[in-house]
């Protein structure tokens, strides 16, 4: 998970123990709500698909809205969007077909005899 790297400007900038580890963890909660998210798809994966399907389709308008805004070219707005939240896309689906294979196939076997 690359944005927990993010959490760790929180130390260094002249603020006590205790000041650094809240503001620490609190740049952490994306990585454990995503954390949390997977463990969950894990289990349920319909469940799980659906939510980071949902994620991704969600964030996508806003992700490129907000990037078209800071720099105003549709090509590295539709670039950024593909590297943020099209591998959510992505993941749900992969959950959703495993599903499916698995209701499917129930004995494990994902080819028919």
């Amino acid at each position: 998970m690359v944005q927990s790297m993010f959490a760790l400007d929180a130390f260094g900038q002249g603020m006590n123990v205790w000041q650094q580890l809240i503001s620490f963890f609190m740049g952490l909660i994306p990585s454990f709500i995503l954390l949390a998210l997977l463990l969950i798809a894990w289990k349920w994966e319909y469940a799980g698909g659906i939510s980071f399907a949902i994620i991704g389709i969600i964030t996508s308008p806003l992700v490129y809205l907000w990037n078209y805004n800071m720099n105003h070219s549709v090509g590295m707005s539709m670039g950024i969007v593909l590297m943020v939240t099209f591998p959510f896309i992505v993941v749900g689906v992969l959950f959703l077909v495993s599903h499916h294979m698995k209701k499917k196939y129930p004995e494990n076997k994902f080819y028919p005899e």
